[in-house]
């Protein structure tokens, strides 16, 4: 018997029916399911066929749309398809959904948690739910608290964890009864990158040491390359199957970093995204990283003023070369601040913020200048989004000094936030009023009346390619475009500042890249980004960075010089993730 079923009890399949171990965990042929929202027609799976490989994990990848919450809800025995089949464990989805759901482990991106019942409270729920024997609870729960790390939280309110230790609970939730298969749909999305390494280190472990299979899709690309093998889906359709450098090695010879001084990499970014032959152009530190069209031979002109160097090819190269040739390519329209200024936008000075006994914000001291687009990094729980949030107007400051637009946030709060644009991380539209309502409210909010008003909305439709979608109610949009309605409500009023609340969350790269691509034109156009992400790879996008840990700053800097900060021997190069787990887990506070 595997370790962990030892360790779980030796009844631990005691409640299921015995099924012989099919080649394949999950054997899906020519599957189709089309939805109906609103009368359109929406083709979620189109013919998809595959199988699952035995014993390891497997990345459903694929934009947003693309099918894959669809295809594990089916799995799931949760959604009847209109076509194809499916086998589960060797169990028919549409005839047995009751007995898959009993041998299989699923958790949703919103998994169920109970946030006003404890740890132990909701394991105790859910090992009701799932049938196991009270005898077997203590040892299971004892297992899963180790590997967690959640032991010494059993009596805190689920409500009171962080993002990421809710997800470890959910995990733990979902595992109570081991199953043969466990689907994971995004678990990771919102988690901050220590959370997600123990998230994954769980993951493993329960494959090594019980064989399980497991199938996963996630948002974050270098998560794919962890995979096995990677099932790659776009609208509906499977793209192609197989180990992550299938897709990575077609692209050897066409991923370069190009060197610039620091002041005019994003004006090189923006002339090399729109040349010929380049697939993809993001900021990377001091530099550009380029991938080139697998037919083309030569380097942009723009190359020449530039030091340009090869490097490695990744999952995402292989992804944007497959799924992004047809990318917006053109100039976007011009999105400047109405009145911004030299200077520093934003001042804070020794910023505490307590509630009750608990000190959340710890004297923060940063300045963001004017045109500057400023990281605000930590893990779940680090006070990120409590110093956000004050900064914004939406939170009093319990102590320190706060001044953004050059207004002083504790006397004329107001003031301030008529000069600042705001984009929370889940987007706050008005999910049953369309596209143009929406943005007709968010107008007059910021009190637009009249031409003025008409003027900015259609304004917004042009420069966010929403035109087409105007009498659409927003809460059926896709994801992007919810995340393009957003930042352009965010804009009506043309403010001096925006701030983005991790609003990449749960996006794909392609619609990640596309907001970016706004955000830097922003830049250029004077406007102040302050941006909270879980992404390392747009923090370095930033000019700046401040990171924090249990409210305090732990360091504040350029992405360049903070990944510096995290070099040694054996890591002479560290990536922005390695950096970030090393500050977290070893430096003092600066």
């Amino acid at each position: 018997m595997p370790p962990l079923l030892q360790a779980l009890g030796p009844s631990a399949d005691a409640c299921r029916s015995p099924q012989p171990v099919p080649v394949s965990p999950l054997a899906i042929q020519g599957l189709t399911k089309v939805f109906r929202p609103g009368g359109r027609l929406v083709q979620a799976l189109d013919a998809v066929t595959f199988d699952l490989s035995p014993g390891v994990v497997t990345g459903l990848i694929g934009p947003d749309g693309a099918g894959k919450t669809t295809l594990m809800r089916i799995a799931a025995g949760l959604l009847v398809p209109d076509a194809g089949s499916v086998s589960v464990l060797g169990l028919d989805a549409v005839v047995e959904p009751l007995s898959i759901q009993s041998q299989i482990g699923y958790m949703p991106q919103r998994f169920g948690l109970y946030e006003d019942l404890s740890v132990r409270e909701n394991l105790d729920l859910y090992a009701d739910l799932q049938g196991v024997a009270a005898s077997l609870r203590q040892e299971r729960y004892d297992r899963l608290m180790e590997m967690t790390g959640l032991g010494a939280f059993m009596g805190r309110l689920a409500g009171r964890l962080s993002g990421g230790m809710k997800q470890k609970l959910g995990l733990a939730c979902t595992l109570l009864d081991p199953p043969r298969l466990l689907l994971l749909d995004e678990p990771t999305v919102g988690v901050d990158p220590v959370s997600r390494r123990e998230l994954w280190s769980i993951v493993y472990r329960l494959v090594e040491e019980e064989g399980m299979s497991v199938l996963l899709s996630t948002a974050y690309l270098d998560e794919a390359e962890r995979c096995v093998q990677v099932v790659l889906l776009h609208q509906g359709r499977l793209v192609d199957q197989g180990p992550p450098r299938q897709f990575s090695e077609p692209m050897r010879g066409k991923t370069f970093c190009v060197r610039i001084e620091p002041g005019k990499r994003r004006a090189l970014q923006a002339q090399l995204s729109r040349q010929p032959g380049v697939l993809d152009a993001v900021l990377q530190g001091d530099g550009i990283r380029v991938v080139l069209d697998a037919q083309s031979d030569e380097r942009p002109p723009e190359a020449a003023m530039a030091d340009w160097r090869p490097v490695d090819p990744r999952f995402e190269d292989g992804f944007v070369a497959l799924l992004g040739s047809g990318r917006r390519r053109g100039e976007l329209p011009r999105l400047r601040a109405k009145s911004a200024s030299s200077g520093d936008a934003i001042e804070v000075t020794d910023l505490r913020r307590r509630f009750g006994d608990f000190l959340a914000v710890k004297r923060s001291t940063f300045s963001v200048r004017s045109g500057e687009v400023f990281g605000l990094l930590g893990a779940n729980g680090a006070g990120k989004t409590t110093t956000f949030r004050m900064l914004c107007g939406l939170l009093p400051v319990s102590s320190g000094r706060v001044r953004v637009a050059g207004v002083d946030l504790r006397h004329a709060a107001a003031e301030a936030r008529g000069r600042i644009g705001y984009m929370s991380q889940k987007f706050s539209l008005y999910a049953n009023l369309t596209v143009r309502q929406n943005l007709d409210f968010f107008a007059r909010a910021y009190g637009l009346r009249g031409r003025e008003a008409k003027g900015r909305i259609q304004w917004a439709l042009d420069a966010f390619g929403l035109g087409d979608f105007g009498a659409t109610e927003s809460g059926t949009l896709p994801l992007g475009f919810k995340q393009r309605l957003a930042m352009a409500a965010a804009l009506m009023h043309e403010p001096d500042i925006l701030f983005l609340d991790e609003p990449t969350s749960g996006v794909d790269p392609l619609a990640r890249r596309e907001l970016w691509d706004r955000i830097n034109v922003l830049a250029e156009g004077g406007v102040t980004v302050l941006v909270t992400t879980h992404f390392m790879e747009e923090a370095e996008y930033c000019d700046r960075l401040a990171i924090m840990a249990s409210g305090e700053i732990l360091a504040l800097g350029t992405p360049t010089a903070i990944k510096a900060r995290a070099a040694r021997e054996g890591q002479p190069e560290p990536t922005m993730e390695q950096a970030f787990i090393d500050l977290i887990r070893h430096l003092e506070p600066v």
